[in-house]
């Protein structure tokens, strides 16, 4: 649970030092949850200017580099159709070299890869989330189980 916009980009930070270039978060939230807000937190981690991170709703895909790596940075909020997709290349993003973070990737989630973490963001208040991670194949129960370590938060959670 995260009580304040700080806690959540605390939490992200922590998660951002768990990855390795080729991992994969897809953020799950509706509007205004804090998916960006927590790209943003990871940023940090990851060693680029949180000031950098904005939403890619409009450009598909940010890309960042900092001292801990490429980061990508993508929104299928707007995306119609998989041949869009498909056309970006985000395949080649996704099993790269760079840490990819997909916000509104449950649209399409054929294209995601079968190792990730799935994090919902939810609003349990106005500046209140909880956060959920669901690893899905083997790195992505690694990761969230490390976080749930980490984080103190019991499974599910």
């Amino acid at each position: 649970m995260a009580h304040s916009p700080e806690e959540t980009m605390a939490i992200a930070a922590a998660v951002g030092e768990l990855l390795r270039p080729g991992d994969l978060l897809n953020l799950i939230g509706e509007l205004g949850a804090g998916k960006t807000l927590f790209v943003k937190g990871l940023a940090g981690a990851l060693g680029i200017a949180e000031d950098l991170v904005t939403s890619p709703t409009f450009s598909i895909v940010n890309e960042y580099e900092g001292g801990g790596g490429l980061l990508y940075h993508f929104d299928f909020y707007r995306i119609e159709d998989e041949l869009e997709l498909e056309n970006i290349g985000c395949q080649d993003y996704f099993y790269g070299t760079g840490i990819s973070v997909v916000e509104w990737g449950d649209l399409f989630p054929a294209q995601l890869p079968e190792e990730r973490l799935d994090i919902v963001l939810e609003k349990t208040g106005p500046r209140s989330r909880r956060l959920t991670f669901r690893g899905v194949g083997a790195r992505g129960r690694e990761l969230a189980a490390e976080i749930r370590r980490r984080l103190g938060v019991r499974s599910g959670d």
